[in-house]
């Protein structure tokens, strides 16, 4: 059935405490208007809402038409619409402060002699300390719940995997490490002549991410609150590449919202003597429609037509609200 059974907008009213939406997708596929969109349409129900990138390649701004790099700013006149390019830099300073006091401190307990600074640069060159600080900025906006309602646009869907699920990934590494730190403690303490008990912030440390970590987890798995949307374009790529992510997704916990299709030609405005052009394009997205139906059958929640003209600024994204949550 090539119908849609559960719209945006009802699922929203399924899942009445839902609070975290991402969008992700293949790159170019319209990630970031569907969660502008997705933002100003939860703002004009009346909750304080926050767009969030976590994209490394951010363009919420050049998509409001105005700055939102670095904090939170208002956009298109919605008083109760926020949105933000995270800025990682402070918080990859920040770590490299953390992970320098934590290695002088254990090259100090170890008895070890030696220059942390090739530590520190080896841990933090690693590419994936970016994605890392990305993960923290994004949970500490969770933790801190200042908002109603919270949508990320996300990096293209690899990424936007990694990086969801590094709550897991991180608990069973925190978990390897707690093991390792009690032995390493034990050992120290038969070793030893004082029997005086002794501070251990690296134990500290490493029990309290513990914690984060597990709160992360339960916050990125609670389908009551969190939803993942799929966007796709009626082309095959994009269709391979969601199906496949879509069951990795499924691998982390991480509850899939469902699918919005965007960039259909509406046929009305497809006359007989349209260019060939044109309707080999209809054709050929007829086609994918029938797959996307198939596939995905009825988690798809939208269909959006192909506009005139790109949706940037005010007065676009409104429009496009009225199509996305009909």
């Amino acid at each position: 059935m090539n119908t849609i059974t559960i719209d945006m907008h009802k699922f929203m009213s399924d899942h009445p405490r839902m609070k975290y939406i991402f969008f992700g997708g293949k790159g170019g596929v319209g990630k970031t208007v569907m969660a502008g969109a997705a933002a100003l349409w939860s703002a004009k129900q009346g909750r304080k809402t926050l767009l969030a990138s976590t994209n490394p390649v951010h363009s919420l701004s050049n998509l409001f038409e105005q700055n939102v790099f670095g904090k939170p700013v208002v956009v298109c006149d919605e008083a109760n619409c926020y949105a933000f390019e995270i800025d990682t830099r402070d918080t990859i300073e920040r770590s490299k402060k953390e992970i320098r006091e934590k290695i002088n401190w254990f090259l100090k307990f170890a008895d070890i002699t030696t220059n942390a600074d090739e530590f520190i640069e080896s841990a933090t060159m690693n590419p994936a300390f970016e994605e890392s600080a990305m993960f923290e900025n994004m949970m500490d906006l969770m933790f801190k719940d200042e908002y109603d309602f919270y949508v990320f646009d996300t990096a293209p869907t690899a990424n936007a995997r990694r990086l969801l699920g590094m709550s897991k990934v991180y608990a069973l590494w925190v978990q390897k490490m707690l093991t390792s730190r009690e032995e390493a403690k034990s050992l120290r303490e038969m070793l030893s002549f004082s029997k005086k008990e002794e501070a251990d912030p690296l134990m500290d440390y490493l029990l309290s991410f513990k914690d984060r970590m597990g709160h992360a987890k339960e916050l990125l798995t609670d389908e009551a609150l969190t939803a993942f949307f799929f966007v796709t374009l009626p082309e095959s790529l994009p269709i391979a590449v969601i199906t496949r992510f879509i069951n990795w997704f499924h691998e982390f916990g991480i509850p899939v919202g469902g699918v919005v299709v965007n960039g259909v030609i509406p046929k009305k405005e497809v006359k007989e003597d349209a260019a060939e052009f044109v309707r080999n394009r209809v054709l050929m997205q007829d086609e994918h429609m029938e797959e996307i139906h198939r596939i995905f059958g009825d988690r798809v929640r939208s269909i959006i037509p192909l506009f005139e003209t790109e949706v940037k600024g005010s007065e676009m994204l409104n429009r496009l609200v009225r199509h996305l949550f009909p």
